[in-house]
């Protein structure tokens, strides 16, 4: 990793004969999108979210978008205000888009059912976290075809390298998914990826419950109970989450408390097995 200039990095990669790729917070820049859209041939952009099962929230997601002017005035625009967190850029070999989003597209997706969230690679404070604690070697798999990439880290521009670009396959157990988060940051990233995947799978509960309240603040309200009660696995959270969301219809638990001294684990798996056996007597 070195400090750059995004302007320099973009023409040194443009004159190793590679193609610069724009990996764009679609929801947080939708000015920016759309106006690149509608300059942009069908070719030179991918929507991640498309295609995969997550696509209902296709027009909220990261868009890639191939660039071959640094000096082009919307993405001038972008580097401008970088403390917007609006995405990263990286360098591919030429017609390496679809091999870029393919890519990208096996590790959006993270944990298992019930209890999944959405991978946010497109923010350039996730990927800094990642490329500032996995080591060298574990790069290719998390980088991908992507050769180079200029980054915001916060507080200047980076550039980290790509040893072995090219096709990975996703490894059993990501290094980059096993990263500590700032306390802060963690909390609005867990918000804001549960609180899409909810829309994405429970949409229809998510409507009932905005009838009553607002979903945001409830979401808020449930991780700060999860915090209080020491839950921080994202099982335990998703578990609270999913069947308090389901509570809004239906209470199945009797008492959510933990028992006086009980630990955090053990609280956990005395609901999650009440829980178990509720659903299945409902089931009967």
């Amino acid at each position: 990793m070195m400090a750059a200039c995004p302007r320099q990095w973009m023409i040194d990669q443009l004159k190793l004969d590679h193609a610069l790729c724009l990996i764009l917070d679609s929801e947080g820049e939708f000015d920016a999108r759309q106006a690149l859209l509608n300059t942009c041939q069908p070719d030179q952009h991918r929507s991640v979210y498309s295609e995969t099962q997550v696509s209902a929230l296709a027009d909220a997601g990261p868009f890639i978008f191939l660039i071959d002017n640094p000096d082009d005035g919307r993405i001038k625009e972008l580097l401008k205000v970088p403390e917007r967190n609006w995405g990263w850029l990286a360098s591919i070999r030429k017609d390496d888009l679809p091999a870029l989003t393919q890519h990208w597209r096996e590790r959006i997706i993270i944990g298992t059912r019930p209890n999944q969230a959405l991978y946010r690679f497109h923010d350039n404070r996730v990927l800094t976290r990642a490329l500032g604690h996995i080591p060298e070697e574990a790069r290719p798999e998390y980088l991908g075809p992507a050769i180079s990439v200029c980054y915001w880290e916060g507080a200047r521009w980076e550039v980290t390298h790509n040893p072995v670009p090219g096709e990975h396959p996703l490894p059993a157990d990501p290094m980059w998914l096993n990263i500590p988060l700032p306390a802060s940051q963690s909390m609005e990233i867990l918000q804001s990826n549960i609180y899409r995947y909810l829309w994405a799978e429970h949409s229809d509960d998510l409507v009932r419950l905005s009838q009553r309240q607002d979903p945001s603040t409830w979401l808020a309200e449930q991780l700060s109970q999860a915090q209080q009660w020491g839950w921080s696995a994202p099982e335990q959270v998703h578990f609270l989450i999913i069947n308090k969301l389901n509570e809004t219809e239906l209470p199945i638990m009797k008492n959510w408390l933990p028992h006086a001294g009980e630990a955090p684990q053990v609280h956990f798996e005395r609901l999650f097995d009440e829980a178990k056996f509720w659903s299945g007597e409902q089931s009967a």
